[in-house]
């Protein structure tokens, strides 16, 4: 996985290229102290990830990262600075650390990008039957629709839940909704639909799944509670 450390702290660089060091699938290719120069280098390089802080002179890290949408590029901001989360995960980013943050954390968010990178190329198909096919390992798969928990959105792809692992496949929710709802799953908030055989308990504001609670929007609440028969 190629990277950029974009930042125009020193001491922040030094510190993301040792903790890279690390990770031997990850290799930085190159280090910039402003987001301009990092702009340049990517109109004629391809990386797969870009550690990005966001407060700099000239071109802030959501400015770059906004310049960048074509590029289907992962990016990590990292920041001193919890007040631009929000505004972060819209740009549909793969993690944002907050500094100073610790080894583990930073392997926590690499090891995001790096199903996200192993899944980018890889849509949702359908077959004929009751099945959809991912891709797990570099080896594509195909998983029952029976074993799925639940399928949660995450930007331009979707993880489907089972009780063993996580998949994260490159393609719309929209898409899975079209399939799963019309295999008892049912639409419980703009970011999650749920197997609806896979319910252990319904909660104010929730369900519960495997252990997992998962919202319910009151947009929903009505058609799952007659979905399940509940008066």
């Amino acid at each position: 996985m190629k990277a950029l450390i974009v930042d125009d702290n020193d001491i922040a660089r030094t510190t993301l290229a040792h903790l890279a060091k690390q990770i031997p699938k990850l290799v930085i290719v190159n280090e910039y102290n402003n987001a301009i120069e990092a702009y340049h280098h990517l109109q004629n390089n391809q990386v797969d990830l870009i550690f990005l802080d966001i407060e700099m002179p000239k071109m802030t890290g959501i400015e770059l990262t906004r310049n960048l949408v074509s590029k289907d590029i992962i990016i990590i901001f990292t920041s001193s600075k919890k007040e631009y989360a929000l505004e972060a995960f819209e740009l549909n980013i793969a993690d944002y650390l907050l500094k100073p943050f610790t080894p583990a954390r930073f392997l926590q968010a690499v090891s995001k990008a790096q199903i996200i990178l192993d899944s980018k190329k890889e849509h949702v198909q359908f077959d004929k039957e009751e099945f959809i096919f991912v891709r797990d390992s570099n080896i594509t798969r195909r998983l029952s629709l029976d074993d799925i928990f639940y399928a949660e959105a995450m930007g331009d792809y979707v993880k489907f839940y089972t009780s063993e692992k996580m998949f994260a496949i490159h393609g719309t929710m929209k898409a899975a909704e079209e399939r799963l709802l019309k295999n008892n799953f049912i639409r419980v908030h703009r970011s999650y639909i749920v197997a609806v055989g896979k319910i252990d308990t319904l909660q104010d504001g929730g369900v519960v799944i495997n252990g997992k609670f998962i919202p319910v929007a009151d947009a929903y609440r009505k058609t799952l509670n007659a979905k399940m028969n509940v008066f």
